[in-house]
């Protein structure tokens, strides 16, 4: 295509632009697995298993492509190098725009090509995109590649829609929405914009009767990787979140062509176990919702996540809001063309996105209101990394703008185009003014800190410890994301402690996790791999599953049973009595694993917060590591075990033997600051870990051993701005002050027990 100035992209510098940014992320790239979805994504992909609903199965094809190639040392950065190269070719399609925006504007290549780096180098930085593009969290850099793409596409046929050939440009963006759809939903959010540049450009494409039904019909051919989810859940991948397919046992054509099939399929493609309400009712207020997205535009810039640093904080997202307000109007000024899609684009991303995605508060939004409003589990932000890393083309724009009005007041020359004449600025007032490009390298070096993930290994770290607190064939019952994701990393990806049964509670209220259970293989244990606490000693491996019950009787099961009058559950030496209260689903299967194990050790993870004592459990536990043992009796003082107050009793020889093989403390000590607040329990849990160890050790009479404890907590503390931990922690010889530094310690929430 031709156009201004006998305009042709800057190619080979966007591809350089592109390759400087990757090079920043594999610089700074995780070695490991992080919080959140990291873990499962990886794992997932990995096994060719099915994530969260919908599924996202086109991240899962070219995941588990990624995860074989040999081109990192293990499956984690493989994978995490998807990432980086997903956001680093966005940042070659922003420069690409960039640029093409420019030409109306700059004769000289130069100057577009330094506008194009400009827009590479503040989006490539922005907090959310930087730190979301050196781990592979979820999809969500995978979705921004083929945003970027198709927006480039678009941008291209804005130019000459009746060009030869621009119709494939059409087609080709279908494709691309179709294919990112089957990543995930933000694939189709270039379609509104493109629809607009359509009726703006060339209206008359609407009666193009074959175009459309082509569009269509690549656009669905697109989104075929979601037939490959009845197929490979038939399988029973080891992850097969929704299982959407009415085969039990492996795959046959009967079941798989069947209504039953159907039906699980579109519960799971409409996320149906979500429960989400429509966009008409508002979770939050919408200028709560508009205040989310602000609060996170602030992060992109500088993040500061002790809030040591506000006023800087929202200084900058000041600066870079007006510079992408100042771009649009030159944008639209200097390029209606491109206008035509990228200005709705940037609504879509905006504004639009606020409205459909209709968050609660965010987790760290407005801490002052506390619990009087309802709020996401964690921070959104990366919901909004389409916005943020679309934001650089603008800001850049507006930057330039700026630039040249700086340089035009230091010198400039009279030029006469035509009827016209203007005031251009000299080389000497560029060469001058050249120094407000500097804004540009802020986020770079503000972010590198928080954003960086160079060295990383904490949460494949613990998962490690949590599993190797469990002793051989045991179960593990978990609550969360955070404390059940890392461990299928670790079982799946690593191959770390396969012998453990996790049982998460917030999963079992649902059939297709009960069934996971049910039929979940017996994995040998590896002695010489295991810790050294669980050695010379003789493991009987079970003979089937943990959770013994047919596929009927789990299905059967109701959600939520209420219990009115105290109720006694009995197995061998164990009476407990649980008191009235409503009981999940989770808490029943829970009961009934108890019942089902005689040879199973069964650990409640510490993250389960007081599951135990619900269940009437509270007085047959122990503190092992990062668990709580189930033990066959009530526990008496002659038992051997410490009784520390708060915590209840701990098995001090255990438990230190596994404290000295943990990885996670001396990983934690010395990594970056923890930024992701809503996560910081799980860090939270080994310091507390190590506290009540070396309580408990006090309390025995070893104080030299647990000095050497709180020094290993110490380092993690103070790595993690524990400050009120910091100031009560004892020193050698000190006795530990009471129980109010467990109180400071923020432990992971345990998952809502309302039916």
């Amino acid at each position: 295509m031709s156009s201004d100035l006998d305009y042709r992209p800057s190619y080979f510098a966007a591809a350089i632009a592109a390759g400087l940014t990757f090079l920043l992320y594999l610089v700074t790239l995780a070695p490991e697995t992080a919080m959140w979805d990291t873990s499962e994504y990886i794992a997932a992909a990995y096994t060719m298993g099915l994530p969260h609903p919908p599924g996202n199965p086109f991240f899962v094809l070219i995941g588990r492509v990624f995860s074989i190639l040999p081109i990192a040392p293990n499956v984690a950065m493989r994978i995490n190098l998807l990432a980086a190269l997903s956001s680093a070719v966005s940042a070659g399609m922003w420069f690409l725009i960039t640029e093409r925006v420019l030409v109306g504007w700059f004769e000289k290549r130069w100057q577009r090509i330094a506008g194009g780096a400009l827009a590479v180098l503040i989006g490539a930085t922005a907090f959310t995109v930087w730190s979301n593009s050196v781990v592979n969290e979820k999809v969500y850099t995978v979705s921004l590649v083929g945003m970027a793409i198709s927006a480039w596409l678009i941008v291209r046929w804005c130019d000459e829609p009746d060009a030869p050939g621009a119709n494939k440009l059409l087609i080709m963006v279908a494709y691309l929405c179709g294919l990112g759809y089957a990543n995930h939903m933000a694939g189709m959010l270039v379609l509104p914009a493109a629809g607009i540049a359509v009726l703006l450009r060339k209206p008359s494409i609407i009666t193009n009767w074959k175009l459309l039904v082509t569009c269509v019909a690549v656009g669905i051919l697109g989104a075929t990787p979601f037939a490959t989810q009845p197929i490979r859940a038939a399988h029973n991948p080891p992850i097969n979140e929704g299982d959407p397919t009415a085969c039990r046992d492996g795959l046959r054509l009967d079941c798989t062509l069947s209504k039953g099939t159907y039906e699980a399929f579109m519960y799971n493609f409409n996320r149906g176990q979500y429960a989400k309400p429509p966009v008409t009712e508002r979770m939050a207020p919408f200028t709560a919702q508009v205040g989310m997205w602000w609060l996170y535009f602030k992060w992109q810039w500088i993040r500061d996540a002790q809030g040591e640093r506000p006023g800087l904080q929202g200084s900058l997202a000041a600066i870079f809001l007006l510079l992408g307000i100042l771009g649009g109007w030159v944008h639209y000024r200097r390029d209606p063309r491109s206008f035509a899609f990228f200005g709705p684009l940037m609504l879509t991303l905006t504004i639009g996105l606020i409205y459909y995605l209709n968050f609660k508060y965010g987790a760290s939004q407005a801490p002052e209101l506390g619990d009087m409003v309802d709020r996401e589990v964690r921070d959104r932000d990366y919901f909004y990394l389409w916005s943020f890393s679309a934001w650089s083309v603008w800001a850049a724009l507006g930057l330039v703008y700026v630039w040249e009005s700086i340089a035009v007041v230091i010198g400039r020359e009279r030029v006469t185009v035509g009827k016209e004449s203007y005031d251009l600025p000299t080389s000497k007032g560029w060469a001058l003014g050249a120094p407000i490009l500097l804004i540009a390298f802020i986020p770079l070096v503000a972010n590198w800190t928080s954003a960086s993930r160079a060295g990383q290994t904490d949460t494949a770290d613990v998962a490690i410890d949590m599993l190797n607190s469990v002793e051989p064939y045991g179960i593990l019952v978990t609550v969360g994301d955070n404390d059940t994701f890392p461990l299928w990393y670790a079982q799946e990806v690593l191959g770390i402690r396969k012998d453990v049964t996790v049982a998460n509670t917030s999963l079992l209220n649902t059939e297709w996790y009960t069934r996971q259970m049910i039929r979940r293989e017996v994995f040998d244990y590896d002695a010489e791999s295991g810790p050294e606490a669980f050695r010379g000693q003789q493991w009987t491996k079970p003979d089937g599953p943990a959770l013994k019950m047919t596929y009927q009787e789990a299905d059967g099961l109701p959600l939520y049973q209420e219990i009115r009058t105290p109720q006694r559950f009995q197995k061998g030496e164990i009476v407990a009595d649980i008191q009235p209260q409503v009981l999940q689903r989770a808490d029943i299967l829970v009961l009934r694993m108890i019942l089902d194990n005689d040879t199973r050790a069964i650990h409640f993870s510490r993250t389960a917060g007081n599951l135990p004592q619900q269940l009437g459990l509270g007085d047959y536990v122990v503190m092992q590591g990062h668990t709580r043992k189930l033990r066959p009796r009530r526990i008496q003082p002659t038992d051997g075990f410490v009784q520390v107050p708060g915590e209840g009793w701990v098995d001090v020889q255990r438990s230190v033997a596994l404290w000295r093989e943990f990885k996670a403390p001396a990983s934690l000590a010395n990594r970056t600051p923890w930024t992701d607040m809503p996560s910081i329990g799980i860090p939270g849990l080994v310091v507390n870990t190590g506290i009540i160890t070396g309580e408990a050790l006090q309390r025995s009479g070893n104080v030299v051993a647990a000095d050497s404890i709180f020094r290993s907590v110490r380092a993690v503390a103070e790595t993690m701005g524990f400050r009120e931990l910091l100031a009560s922690l004892p020193g050698p010889d000190t006795p530990r002050p009471g129980n109010d530094a467990q109180q400071a310690i923020p432990l992971p929430p345990t998952a809502p027990r309302n039916p």
